[in-house]
């Protein structure tokens, strides 16, 4: 049984004072196991730019995703686009990689950065045959993947970062190969990974990109569940069954929530111990009992996840803050955003007294939709989640 899975993460600068970007990354998937993904970067930039890589990316992965053959997706693509009247060059630019069965990736590029293989943290050239179709040079390879493998596909506007302005010709391939390897970490995500490299192709733009810019990171590794429980079982009498799934179920444990952590430590027969460490003054302090992974408050704890999870989503810009700190929500955040590929939550819907309080805003919908919303953006982060109720 294979264990590895995919963990894809991508993200994009516009060109300064362009309102759209005109890369495009589309992400299909084919069964369990496998998965296609286009970059694309559309001609120019703005408006023109935007809808030409959409179509290509759209197009790419539709067919793809439906096994047909790169040779008829690409004839396709020909025949559907427009040529640039005034430069007579194509529409559009892609790189496609299929993911088969988390064990190998076929790979597919015509006109953008050649992929770049990490492997252990070192760079791996990758063998690739040219094909001449519809008038175009497509390279294509193909790879055995290993657990911590990463993928790093970028458009052009990573090697015309800097041209003119910090660097003469840009950055060419070898530095970027050679920053990743500066900066390689084998606990960073696909999205982590690719946040530092697109931030550093800001940072040579001067903050003003001259060339949409867009960094897709794949990273290989091994499948790791995570399971968080929250809220005690509607039913009293449900306490020890929803307990024993929950430590049956491999991988590490949460508890959040005061009463949760106190029927989980009479489970375990174990003693609580308050943290008293107040490391962040609006997140309430974290608790230990052995056997559990990690015990936080509820509802604040959690809220505090999901505005984390959804700027994950977004531009990654509070990732300095839970990267780092030690407090519930940061370290929830790290394990469920950064170690977890499979989560499953177990949450009670056994209405808390203290929440029905009038004069309280907290009440038992806000914490289920509290779950709700956090297992969507989860699962936008390409995460397998598994919710049960009690």
């Amino acid at each position: 049984m294979n264990n590895l899975c995919t963990d894809i993460g991508f993200m994009s600068l516009n060109k300064w004072g362009e309102q759209l970007c005109g890369d495009r990354v589309e992400i299909v998937e084919q069964g369990e196991n496998s998965t296609v993904i286009v970059l694309a970067d559309g001609m120019g930039s703005g408006v023109k730019a935007n809808i030409l890589s959409s179509l290509t990316s759209k197009i790419i992965s539709t067919m793809m995703a439906a096994n047909m053959k790169i040779e008829d997706c690409v004839s396709t693509i020909a025949a559907t686009l427009p040529i640039c009247a005034v430069r007579g060059v194509a529409y559009s630019t892609f790189t496609i990689i299929r993911i088969i069965e988390n064990e190998e990736a076929e790979i597919i590029q015509y006109d953008n950065p050649f992929l770049i293989l990490l492997r252990n943290g070192k760079f791996v050239e990758i063998p690739k045959v040219g094909n001449e179709i519809e008038g175009k040079m497509i390279y294509k390879s193909k790879i055995k993947l290993q657990e911590n493998d990463f993928l790093v596909v970028t458009s052009d506007g990573a090697i015309h970062a800097g041209i003119g302005s910090s660097l003469n010709f840009g950055w060419e391939r070898k530095d970027i190969i050679q920053f990743l390897e500066q900066m390689y970490d084998e606990s960073y995500t696909a999205k982590t990974f690719g946040t530092i490299l697109l931030e550093e192709c800001n940072h040579l733009y001067g903050e003003k990109p001259g060339d949409d810019t867009t960094v897709c990171v794949v990273k290989i590794r091994n499948r790791s569940p995570v399971n968080l429980m929250i809220g005690p079982p509607s039913d009293r009498n449900d306490v020890n069954k929803m307990l024993s799934l929950f430590f049956s179920k491999e991988g590490k444990h949460i508890v959040c929530g005061g009463t949760t952590s106190t029927i989980t430590a009479e489970f375990l027969h174990k003693p609580m111990v308050a943290n008293l460490d107040y490391l962040d003054p609006e997140i309430p302090p974290t608790a230990a009992i052995e056997g559990v992974d990690l015990v936080t408050e509820g509802v604040i704890t959690i809220s505090k996840v999901l505005d984390y999870a959804k700027d994950y989503l977004q531009d990654n810009e509070t990732y300095t803050e839970w990267g780092y700190k030690r407090d519930g929500a940061s370290l929830i955040s790290r394990m469920l955003f950064e170690e977890a590929t499979d989560i499953n939550f177990f949450v009670g819907r056994a209405i808390n007294p203290a929440h029905q309080n009038p004069n309280l805003p907290i009440n038992f919908n806000i914490k289920m939709r509290l779950v709700d919303e956090l297992s969507e953006c989860l699962q936008k982060m390409g995460k397998k989640i598994k919710v049960s109720y009690f």
